[in-house]
């Protein structure tokens, strides 16, 4: 798909939901929007699957018959069909039954069917309760179909829900409906709704550019970034996923560059963000055995999967990404400041989750992996137990590089950030600065700031050659951040004030003579005139 079409696509899916959502806020619109793209894609997944299992018994039917082909097949094959519906669960993973796919669902929209409604609850619970090993357990389960948002009674919603189901099916019609297609249309409509969504988009999304940049730097060989990409991550973890978006960036270039990643790991608090995420990675082609995304809250590691106290079952990741919630409150226990992710480092502060996040992350990071993590430049210098732990981290050789991004490119928050790289095992014992918050590297618009592609390219390739350049780029040996107390203030080491131009006296001192002259030459002419009108003369300059 070009850029152009999915430009075109999104943009004719972000005015449906523009022009029918009404009242509703966008965040609540979204998940509807979201879902019924999502039954689209199952559906034809699902269609093509049952054609090719089903081969030359898959009814072919007129263009003017609005059925689905596969209820034509179960009306004729009822004895047959318990055994095709394990076959499906097997290869595919769920099963929905004809009057719930998309084809069927879009046809009881376009005749304004009352049933509609009804319809579509049975079918997201079938899909939900009927895949396998319960893998799309509560999948649509924040889906309210009976929420007054989108009517006051029945008749109402039913009527909602056939508008946006027949203006949905009706934009996407002249598109390609495959995964990478939609999955692009799913990945540009979270970006539209978090535009909208202010600080609540903090949630749930990381802006495209900031994800690419992270990306990029995770899937560089971690000892030798100036080799080139990895040609396989094994494991990947986001334990803050929101919509799994910079899971799926990750994946994205390493697949650009002909490597692949073996499995994909998320964790997020929220269950609608949650939700979310699992239709993402479903949406862009990623099997359900090929990821897991776990609902739960990381700082109180609630996840079995990773609070595995085997050394050699522990999950090691090459690559561990995330965009945690900035200083965000939490409630470091006694028994916290046991748990093996922070022991030896001490715990964050009350006010401020931020480093208990990093070492949540860095814990599952394996030795020859890298972890690259969005915070605020407070980490960088506050004192205290952040002070401690930070020192830790620097003394143990841990920080690979600082990056300094601009103020105002996020849609939650104005306050400028930073990408902190970290690794288990790292070459360079200095520390690289890398300070491109400066307006000469990155776009300033009116709401919102950006980074053009040629801006994270720079801070791509500074970061993979380690390389230095005035006002931009420097590394720092260990001495030097130890003289200023493991500070790691950016500005410290690369300021990007500009130096003050020289002032060449003798030359400002020419000018004024000049000046001078041409005021008393001026006066003198004007005087001429004042003269011949009789009126009183200017006084000349003094010498």
């Amino acid at each position: 798909m070009t850029e152009q079409q999915l430009k075109d696509l999104g943009k004719t899916l972000w005015d449906i939901a523009d022009n029918l959502r009404g009242a509703m806020n966008a965040d609540d619109f979204r998940d509807y929007m979201l879902s019924f793209l999502f039954l689209r894609y199952l559906s034809d997944n699902y269609e093509a699957a049952a054609k090719k299992e089903l081969g030359s018994d898959y009814p072919t039917l007129d263009s003017d018959d609005k059925r689905a082909s596969l209820s034509v097949w179960y009306a004729q094959n009822e004895d047959d069909v318990p055994a095709f519906e394990k076959q499906m669960r097997r290869k595919v993973h769920y099963v929905i039954e004809p009057a719930h796919l998309w084809s069927s669902i879009a046809e009881l929209a376009r005749t304004q069917h009352d049933e509609l409604l009804l319809t579509l609850q049975r079918g997201f619970k079938y899909i939900e309760n009927k895949s396998f090993e319960n893998s799309f357990q509560g999948l649509f389960s924040e889906i309210n179909l009976d929420s007054e948002k989108l009517g006051k009674n029945y008749s109402l919603r039913n009527a909602k829900l056939c508008s946006i189901i027949t203006k949905i099916a009706e934009g996407i019609s002249g598109f390609s409906t495959d995964s990478d297609t939609l999955g692009d249309a799913y990945e540009y409509l979270i970006g539209q709704f978090a535009a909208g969504s202010g600080k609540k988009a903090g949630e749930f999304y990381t802006p495209q550019q900031v994800s690419t940049i992270l990306s990029e730097i995770v899937t560089l060989d971690s000892q030798e970034p100036a080799t080139g990409k990895k040609k396989k991550l094994n494991n990947v973890l986001d334990f803050a996923c929101g919509s799994g978006s910079l899971l799926l960036n990750v994946r994205k270039k390493l697949k650009e560059d002909g490597g692949s990643v073996g499995r994909i790991y998320g964790q997020e608090k929220n269950i609608t963000t949650y939700n979310l995420a699992r239709m993402n990675m479903l949406l862009h082609g990623i099997k359900d055995s090929e990821f897991e995304i776990h609902h739960g809250d990381s700082l109180l590691n609630d996840w079995d999967l990773l609070n595995e106290m085997n050394p050699a079952k522990k999950l090691k990741c090459d690559a561990v990404v995330a965009n945690p919630p900035f200083s965000y409150r939490w409630e470091p226990t006694e028994a916290l400041g046991e748990d093996f992710r922070f022991k030896g480092h001490g715990l964050a502060p009350k006010s401020a989750a931020d480093f208990a996040f990093l070492l949540h992350g860095f814990h599952f990071l394996g030795d020859e992996g890298t972890m690259a993590i969005i915070l605020p430049h407070g980490v960088l210098f506050r004192g205290g137990a952040e002070a401690r732990i930070r020192t830790k981290l620097l003394k143990d050789n841990h920080i690979d590089t600082v990056i300094g991004l601009p103020a105002n490119l996020f849609f939650s928050t104005g306050i400028p950030v930073c990408i902190l790289v970290l690794k288990k095992c790292k070459k360079p014992d200095d520390v690289l600065f890398i300070n491109a918050s400066d307006e000469d590297h990155f776009e300033k618009g009116k709401r919102q700031n950006s980074l053009l592609p040629n801006h994270i390219q720079k801070i791509v390739d500074t970061y993979q050659f380690r390389k230095e350049e005035e006002r931009y780029a420097r590394r720092v040996s260990m001495e030097e951040i130890e003289k200023n107390d493991f500070n790691l203030n950016i500005s410290r080491y690369v300021s990007t004030a500009k130096p003050e131009e020289k002032v060449d006296l003798q030359a400002v001192h020419q000018e004024l003579v000049n000046i001078e002259k041409d005021i008393v030459a001026a006066t003198a002419k004007h005087n001429t005139f004042l003269n011949e009108l009789g009126l009183p003369l200017l006084p000349l300059a003094k010498d």
